[in-house]
């Protein structure tokens, strides 16, 4: 499915003829009508949607236009058939736009979301440490991080430290460039979850407690990498601009 971007201002009066416009562009080539709506001059818009014009249609970063993003204006012109001009883009150059990105699919500016889903794994995996072997088993165990010269992790103070600089990379990973995804809700979830395991493991010495805050964590990451998009609304109007 290709990201498709409509970027806007907030007085533009162009903005509801464009959404017309998107929904017969995407009957057209056969898609459910899906898009994600950026204001001009909000922080939350991503920098590869910042520069065009209103209103402004993106399909996988790239303008249905060709058109290079600039200064930012209050209104836009494109070319029509017939010769002239119209302030909206056309059906046919919507539609070829999506069928472009069908056959060549791309998503623009997402690495960061899966690297931050990542950036969760080590925080979770020193959560884990003493836990991946039985008490009868950890002699074993503590044998083999002293061979791989890190017998020192065995210690609860080494261990707390490891685990408290694992989950702020991942605590920080959300909070990095949050508002061009999900906002900051993963970020104060992710927070609550660091605590759990800080507390489950260290404090309270409780496994329920330390696992929920895992599983929170990794609930969080999910939530910051999960997409962020708007339908097409079915009340929007369906008679041309």
């Amino acid at each position: 499915m290709p990201t498709v971007e409509l970027v806007y201002d907030g007085s533009c009066p162009n903005v509801a003829a464009t959404r017309a416009q998107l929904l017969r562009a995407f009957v057209q080539v056969g898609l459910t009508p899906r898009w994600s709506e950026w204001l001009i001059g909000d922080p939350a818009t991503p920098k590869h949607a910042r520069g065009y014009g209103s209103p402004s249609v993106l399909v996988d970063g790239l303008d249905v236009s060709r058109a290079a993003a600039g200064a930012e204006a209050s209104c836009r012109l494109y070319g029509a058939a017939d010769g002239g001009l119209s302030r909206v883009p056309a059906v046919s150059e919507i539609a070829a736009a999506l069928a472009r990105a069908i056959s060549t699919p791309h998503t623009p500016d997402q690495g960061t979301g899966w690297r931050s889903s990542l950036a969760v794994l080590p925080g979770v995996g020193a959560a884990l440490l003493p836990k991946i072997a039985c008490p009868a088993c950890w002699p074993a165990y503590a044998g083999l991080l002293t061979a791989a010269g890190l017998g020192f992790l065995g210690e609860a103070r080494w261990l707390l430290a490891l685990t408290a600089a694992f989950l702020c990379v991942a605590v920080g990973a959300l909070a990095f460039r949050a508002r061009a995804r999900r906002g900051y809700g993963p970020f104060g979830l992710g927070l609550a979850a660091s605590a759990g395991v800080l507390l489950g493991k260290f404090a309270l010495d409780s496994d329920a407690a330390m696992y929920a805050g895992i599983g929170l964590l990794v609930a969080a990451s999910l939530w910051n990498t999960w997409p962020r998009s708007v339908a097409g609304c079915p009340a929007c109007p369906t008679s041309g601009p």
